[in-house]
């Protein structure tokens, strides 16, 4: 069985998704995430950022071993009662673009970046609400995601829409205008 074969079972026969019942299903897979699985999946995200522009590498790495690696433990240590529920086709939506991410990577990734992508990008979008790349997030052409007056806005969102495996469709943030 997988996670999300789990979010299949919170979804089948409910009329809504609960915060509290997604969150669970997080922590339930995070445990099965080692210190030693979060360096190879940070050796990994080094190892395929070799190409990119020295000084965009630097920033970007920082920002996603922080926000990527480190979520996992907050999620573990998330304690917090959330009493709304998600959308329920969104969610849907999400889990299987996820869902095959998660079986087209697993056959070329060797650490467990698929699950932990997958983990993330649900926590940050549906518990914490939040744009799953976080304010600040450097791109390319000296652009970042912003936030103003309580909305989010990335520079690489509409680019990313059609991408299959992208987050993007998931992601909270709108299309920054530049």
């Amino acid at each position: 069985m997988s996670i999300y074969d789990d979010f299949s079972d919170i979804v089948v026969g409910e009329e809504e998704v609960s915060c509290q019942a997604v969150l669970e299903v997080l922590k339930q897979y995070c445990a099965t995430i080692s210190v030693f699985d979060l360096m190879a999946v940070n050796a990994e995200m080094i190892e395929e950022s070799k190409y990119v522009q020295e000084n965009y590498k630097d920033k970007s790495h920082g920002v996603y071993a922080k926000y990527f690696l480190g979520r996992i433990k907050e999620i573990r240590d998330d304690n917090t009662s959330y009493e709304r529920n998600i959308d329920k086709e969104d969610f849907i939506d999400s889990v299987a673009t996820l869902k095959t991410y998660h079986e087209n990577e697993s056959s070329i990734s060797k650490t467990k970046f698929p699950l932990i992508y997958g983990i993330v990008s649900l926590y940050t979008t549906y518990i914490l609400e939040e744009p799953i790349h976080p304010v600040g997030t450097p791109f390319p052409g000296s652009l970042k995601v912003e936030e103003k007056d309580g909305m989010f806005y990335c520079p690489v969102k509409d680019a990313n829409l059609e991408s299959p495996n992208a987050v993007c469709k998931m992601c909270i943030a709108e299309q920054l205008d530049f």
